[in-house]
């Protein structure tokens, strides 16, 4: 038996979600983030069906997700969120590093040098998130700076938002005004129009603003709203007053097998710690996943799984490598029968979102978590 869950990546529903992302922002260039392994969905497969749709470019975190993509064969631009890293790297795999240090501009900028040639470069300025970015009152003159490097050429300036709900945009709002200051007043200066942008997936569903030269969207390009709430349907309001309603298909389905079914008397505990103790007789699956295979102890009593389209509760804590589920009261379970973590099965369905609401996270854990952790077959 193969360990733990499958998880069966649809690349349609990666190409639907993509393309209505790009009717959304109205063909603007889409910088598709897929760093972490594509949250999970796998980068290399993820990757090339974004491409194959017409991504402009595409976003990893460090170069070692760059390098799996170019020794993977992928030829199209790839941008470095954050990796200070090998500054040879970027060179050797033509990667586009995204600067938020003159220290790292310098040391790019004499690699370039040395090299007899110019690379292409963008510059992050943090307007309110306090991660990463040039700050304070130097950014102007640490853009000058970074500007006037020999060996580098500025193709973009991007920041990101700190709050991803935008149902309040007050400080969305604050970060954007600054973001669009920043921009023009380096403009000015070189006398060149900067492309820039911010625009994650919120910003994509929700604040057309912010939509500048490009987006970057993530979490919707793998069917999940990044909002708290409404997480099914994101009504985005047009310049016309309409309403364009876009629904994000989830692509990915995680399924497992049922290992063994035990028949247990009333007043039986059910794994460690004695969490869950049967009722009445009862029919137990024991499951072959657990948190070792990302499936969270947070799940413990309180999450599903779907047999024969009927809802399974988790009983008892979930293990490292076994996860136990109450199948009472559904006929006709049987060893080897299809278990599904997430994704539809009948006519229920479980999603990402809700085991996100049940360990109190939020769906990109639970994908990046479970996906990475999981068997991939593509279809």
């Amino acid at each position: 038996m193969i360990r733990g869950p499958v998880a069966r990546i649809s690349l349609s529903a990666i190409s639907r979600n993509f393309q209505s992302v790009r009717k959304i922002v109205q063909n603007r260039p889409v910088i598709a983030v897929v760093k972490a392994d594509a949250y999970g969905h796998g980068a290399v497969s993820v990757s090339k069906t974004l491409l194959k749709e017409g991504a402009s470019c595409i976003a990893v975190a460090y170069t070692g997700e760059a390098r799996e993509l170019r020794d993977a064969g992928i030829s199209a631009p790839i941008l470095v969120l954050f990796d200070r890293g090998d500054i040879r790297e970027y060179f050797d795999y033509r990667l586009i590093p995204v600067l938020y240090s003159t220290d790292t501009a310098k040391a790019l900028s004499h690699e370039a040098q040395k090299r007899k040639t110019t690379i292409q470069v963008h510059v992050k300025v943090d307007t309110g998130m306090g991660r990463l970015g040039l700050h304070g009152k130097h950014i102007m003159d640490d853009l000058l700076k970074i500007y006037g490097m020999k060996g580098l050429a500025i193709e973009g300036l991007l920041s990101h938002f700190s709050e991803a709900d935008l149902s309040d945009r007050s400080y969305a709002t604050e970060q954007l005004e600054k973001f669009q200051k920043i921009k023009e007043t380096i403009s000015r200066k070189i006398k060149k129009k900067v492309f820039s942008h911010i625009a994650n997936s919120a910003a994509v569903l929700s604040y057309k603003e912010a939509y500048l030269d490009a987006v970057r969207p993530g979490i919707m390009l793998y069917g999940y709203s990044p909002f708290v709430k409404n997480h099914d349907a994101v009504c985005l309001k047009t310049g016309k007053g309409r309403s364009a309603c876009m629904n994000l298909i989830p692509v990915m389905t995680v399924t497992t097998r049922v290992l063994s079914i035990r028949n247990l008397p009333k007043g039986t505990p059910i794994s460690y710690g004695r969490t869950f103790v049967t009722k009445k007789q009862s029919r137990i699956c024991v499951l072959p996943f657990g948190y070792a295979d990302g499936y969270s102890r947070l799940f413990s009593n309180v999450a599903d799984v779907l047999v024969k389209g009927q809802r399974a509760p988790i009983v008892g804590r979930v293990c490292m490598d076994l996860t136990m589920v109450d199948v009472t009261g559904i006929k006709n379970v049987r060893e080897n029968d299809e278990a599904v973590l997430i994704g539809k099965q009948g006519s229920e369905e479980i999603t990402a979102q809700e085991l996100a609401d049940k360990a109190g996270t939020i769906p990109y854990e639970i994908l990046t978590s479970i996906g990475s952790r999981s068997q991939r077959v593509y279809v």
